[in-house]
């Protein structure tokens, strides 16, 4: 039972990376005033910068967010080395320029400066653990790369966490959406975080238990 359980919620923590990945191809396909920018000025969303780092963030972002997901499966990288290394260097080369972008943009949150810390400090957050990864990867630490690379997709999966709890909070709120979003701007991540935090420290435990049975 144990097995079937952890089975089925690998498939839908693979579905909902897939899912959310994917999502930025709805700014492509309808009118784009849905969603987050319906809160956005039109002199914000006329500023071409702003432009720029917002479709920087949602596509390299959403690109990370679906291909991440397969580098936690073992048997994927103990069989595919090579492509494992490609995928995680796409994977970080996409986080690099999306987690930049999500911090400028973050300056522009809607709701001021409670939203504004939250997103931000996600950006800073998801860029950090994501060049941690990598840094320990060119080590060949690879233990503390594993680490480092789940606190990194933590902080991608917050595309799909806040997209779970904004509906759910507005809800709770009568459909307000500033105290929701003020709220959203950190519980998509830091939730994340202790899960994450969580299972670094599950993983070391079952490195070091044959240890303490010697």
């Amino acid at each position: 039972m144990n097995a079937i359980v952890k089975k089925a919620g690998w498939w839908i923590f693979a579905m909902f990376g897939i899912a959310i990945g994917l999502y930025p191809a709805i700014y492509f396909m309808i009118d784009r005033r849905f969603g987050l920018l319906g809160s956005k000025s039109e002199v914000l969303l006329a500023d071409p910068v702003w432009n720029a780092t917002f479709y920087t963030h949602i596509l390299l972002g959403g690109f990370a967010l679906l291909i991440g997901w397969i580098q936690f499966d073992k048997g994927f990288r103990d069989r595919r080395r090579k492509l494992h290394k490609r995928i995680g260097m796409a994977y970080v080369t996409a986080v690099f320029f999306s987690s930049l972008a999500g911090i400028y943009i973050g300056f522009f949150a809607t709701g001021g400066l409670v939203s504004i810390l939250g997103f931000v400090s996600l950006g800073i957050i998801w860029f950090c653990t994501t060049m941690m990864g990598w840094v320990t990867a060119k080590k060949q630490d690879y233990e503390a790369h594993e680490d480092w690379m789940i606190f990194s997709y933590a902080a991608a999966f917050a595309a799909v966490t806040l997209r779970i709890w904004l509906p759910i909070l507005i809800a709770l709120h009568r459909g307000e959406f500033l105290p929701a979003y003020h709220i959203v701007a950190w519980l998509c991540w830091v939730p994340n975080m202790l899960v994450a935090f969580w299972l670094v420290r599950r993983r070391r435990r079952s490195i070091s238990q044959p240890n303490r049975n010697i």
